[in-house]
């Protein structure tokens, strides 16, 4: 599962830089709104990457770990958050069992 994640996480990462790179955050909301089909795509991730950050957030209260910088990396570059999250989270439910 830990291969699997850090692989879409950096494959993610790559394709994103890409994106900004070439079209920056402005050229990307652009297309983001080009027509109402983009539109309702970006409307899902929204709407997806908030249930996701509530999610975080109150599995990270739980284990006693600092949300927001998962938060801020999802609000910045989408599901990049989430996916290190989830790498991390195995060690932290060890910290919180007493493994590490």
């Amino acid at each position: 599962m830990k291969s699997l994640l850090l692989l879409c996480l950096f494959a993610f990462l790559a394709f994103t830089a890409t994106v900004l790179y070439q079209h920056g955050y402005r050229g990307f909301f652009h297309w983001a709104f080009y027509n109402s089909a983009t539109g309702l795509l970006f409307f899902d991730l929204v709407i997806t990457l908030t249930l996701v950050s509530a999610w975080i957030m109150a599995d990270a209260r739980e284990r006693g770990v600092l949300a927001v910088p998962y938060l801020l990396l999802t609000a910045a570059f989408g599901a990049a958050g989430p996916l290190l999250y989830l790498l991390r989270r195995r060690r932290y439910r060890e910290a919180v069992n007493g493994k590490i």
